[in-house]
């Protein structure tokens, strides 16, 4: 109750009040060097030691081959949204270069973390800024995904950008561009992710009634428009290929192992040794000290709050940055059965505000033991870094090996005569088929896109190709066609691949 009292009263305490600015010409008052700094070295360091050799994963094979000339856009399955391939379009349509790509991406994403935290400059000192830019940057969930083409980074800048220009719209009547800035953002989010817009604008419009915010009503029309706005082509896409609203939510849920009541939690834990996707996470707790700060990061939270709520000059921003990330993590810690770690980047970006506020207060004791103190939290930080720059260049050194591992087996499918045009069906397609230049169809699974009975009739037009794992059959049709072996592809071994004679 006394929490509850301590979230409303920082709610409330301070309603129609200005928020304090740092005093220009100091440090605090100047966040230009500390965002640009981090943002340049998150950048550089990605494309330095992370996306050399990066070839394009599952998801991002969907994505790019929406917008790219390299293969025909491979289905896209009902929980998909575009904004992602809105964002590559611009270099995949000139060239099909995958470095190029990730130098794109890169750049963008530096820029990115820069300009969501910018939009903080008037609600929190600039080194808060700076330690909060580190420690999103360095998870090694971020450093890895800096240059994919995957949405989940895009939300999290979003929602920044979102919640910062939320801030300054309820407590600054002469900021006049905070609130397009608020819907812009919740906008941009739904266009990369639209469930996870519906998540950080709701507790936007509780905020916006519970603090008595300026102009409240004014931001609860502009947040219900910048869902629609980025919700609008997701929605008439629904009705156009998925049987409408209803039933594109429902394949959706059905997809994503039906949405429910579960705990996740664990899961999530197990999936921060390096793991991209962790369904179904059954797998064992090798690499606990990978997980640590999970465990540490609601303490921190709390810590950073509670300085913030007795020092009461910056409690507002932190109360509710925290309260929307709360919020976004309820959705994958509790209704989805699984777990991957990017689809938290939201939250931890968020939630790292309150953690860096709580990290940079602690270095300020009396004069005698600032040292000592900024050297602790240095050192804590700088092995928390160490790990995580560990767990990302294993999780790109996989992701290396099975690119090399592809490359060997498009070049088996051409040796066999499967060139463009070509449809590549089965196991793995979706990446070999990209690679390849090829089709990939699916008659059933999730990317159901073609029947049993049209796969089989493109055989008479252009070679078709059945991928199968080991221990599996081909489908019927596929049955009297050759079977010749394939390179394995990462831990799955024993590939071969079914060819229709005019592959042959």
């Amino acid at each position: 109750m006394r929490e509850t009292g301590v979230i409303n009263e920082a709610l409330t305490g301070a309603a129609g009040a200005v928020l304090p600015r740092p005093r220009a010409g100091t440090a605090a008052g100047n966040p230009l060097p500390w965002l640009a700094g981090v943002s340049a070295a998150f950048a550089l360091v990605h494309l330095a030691l992370i996306a050399p050799g990066l070839g394009l994963g599952w998801d991002e094979s969907v994505y790019v081959s929406q917008v790219s000339p390299q293969a025909p856009a491979a289905f896209f399955s009902a929980p998909r949204a575009r904004g992602i391939t809105f964002l590559v379009a611009p270099v995949t349509a000139l060239t099909t270069s995958v470095m190029a790509l990730r130098v794109y991406m890169a750049v963008l994403a530096g820029c990115g973390l820069f300009l969501a935290l910018w939009v903080w400059r008037r609600l929190l000192p600039a080194p808060v800024l700076g330690v909060a830019g580190v420690l999103f940057a360095g998870l090694w969930i971020t450093m890895f995904y800096a240059s994919q083409a995957m949405p989940n980074l895009w939300v999290a800048y979003g929602a920044l950008a979102a919640v910062g220009f939320f801030l300054r719209a309820a407590r600054s009547p002469g900021d006049r561009w905070a609130p397009a800035g608020m819907a812009a953002g919740v906008a941009f989010a739904a266009l990369m992710r639209p469930t996870d817009a519906v998540w950080l604008a709701l507790p936007l419009a509780v905020a916006a009634v519970v603090m008595r915010a300026w102009r409240w009503p004014l931001l609860l029309v502009l947040l219900a428009a910048g869902l629609v706005v980025g919700c609008a082509e997701w929605i008439v896409e629904a009705y156009l290929s998925y049987g409408g609203l209803t039933a594109r939510l429902d394949r959706a849920s059905e997809i994503q192992g039906r949405l429910g009541w579960y705990f996740s939690v664990d899961d999530h834990v197990r999936a921060l040794n390096g793991r991209m996707l962790c369904r179904p996470c059954d797998v064992p707790w090798r690499h606990p000290v990978t997980a640590l700060w999970f465990f540490v990061l609601p303490l921190l939270v709390a810590a950073g709050v509670r300085a913030a709520v007795r020092g009461r000059r910056h409690r507002t921003p932190l109360v509710v940055a925290t309260v929307v990330g709360a919020a976004l993590a309820v959705p994958y810690l509790f209704t989805v059965g699984y777990a991957a770690p990017r689809f938290l980047l939201p939250v931890y970006a968020l939630l790292a505000l309150p953690v860096a506020y709580g990290l940079v207060r602690a270095c300020r004791p009396r004069p005698r033991g600032r040292w000592i103190a900024a050297g602790i939290v240095a050192a804590v930080v700088a092995g928390h870094l160490a790990i995580q720059f560990r767990v990302a260049d294993s999780a790109a050194d996989r992701v290396r090996r099975s690119t090399a591992d592809l490359e060997r087996v498009v070049a088996e499918l051409r040796a066999l005569g499967v060139r463009p045009p070509c449809v590549v069906s089965g196991a793995e397609a979706i990446r070999i088929a990209f690679r390849a230049g090829c089709a990939s169809r699916q008659p059933w699974g999730h990317d159901e896109s073609i029947t049993p009975e049209e796969l089989a009739a493109a055989t008479r037009r252009r070679p078709v190709a059945v991928v199968v794992a080991d221990g599996e059959s081909p489908p019927a049709y596929a049955r009297g066609w050759p079977a010749h072996p394939l390179p394995d592809l990462g831990s799955r071994t024993g590939l071969r691949v079914h060819v229709s004679g005019a592959g042959r």
